[in-house]
């Protein structure tokens, strides 16, 4: 496991084996649902709402589990739904985005590559950043300010090694990989302030200039 990682208290889970049921209805039907379909319908309630707009009894519909079952699988409430979406998010970004980045191929290859994942990560931009929608508003404050700075860093750390492997210096590296970041964050709150992909795909279309042109 990388040590970043550990950051964010990462465990890798077998997903579409464990599964949580709950009884949902007068009949006493078990309502069933594979865990890794659970931290997606979660994280989509947090991608809308962010963790202080998302309520139990939203959360609760979206999966389709009455709260006691979601109280039994998260003993710790939302915070621990939140916590076990944003790991999942994580682990992820490790093995789609992070992990391939550190990989062998030309460093243009691996950014074009890096792209595509960005855009199936985000549904082409139709979805908010989880990390800002998990961001309290009082920036040093919140659960999930350590984890989410080490996502960050995680990211900007491992642009930046590419961009040096490209043979750039590393405080300029620094800086691309930092406006980068900022690029992809930016888009993705416009994208949702507009109501319009198309300021996420403008800023794939352009983010290999950003990071490797002249």
């Amino acid at each position: 496991m990388p040590e970043w990682l550990g950051g964010v208290n990462i465990f890798y889970r077998s997903f579409g084996k464990k599964i949580v049921t709950g009884d949902n209805s007068a009949m006493g039907r078990k309502a069933t649902i594979e865990e890794s379909e659970l931290m997606t319908r979660l994280s989509r309630v947090f991608r809308d709402v962010g963790y202080e707009g998302a309520t139990l009894t939203s959360l609760s519909t979206e999966t389709g589990l009455k709260k006691a079952s979601l109280y039994h699988r998260f003993p710790g409430g939302k915070e621990q739904m939140a916590r076990e979406v944003l790991e999942d998010a994580a682990s992820w970004l490790e093995e789609n985005l992070l992990s391939p980045l550190r990989g062998d191929g030309k460093p243009e290859a691996r950014i074009r590559a890096m792209t595509r994942k960005l855009d199936e990560f985000y549904s082409g931009g139709k979805q908010a950043c989880l990390l800002n929608m998990l961001t309290s508003a009082r920036i040093q404050e919140g659960p999930f300010v350590k984890p989410i700075k080490d996502l960050f860093d995680a990211l900007i750390r491992t642009l930046a090694n590419l961009l040096c492997e490209h043979g750039f210096e590393q405080d300029e590296a620094q800086q691309r990989a930092e406006r980068a970041v900022m690029l992809l964050h930016g888009s993705l709150v416009l994208s949702r302030g507009t109501g319009s992909t198309q300021p996420f795909k403008r800023f794939l279309r352009t983010l290999p200039d950003e990071l490797i042109g002249k």
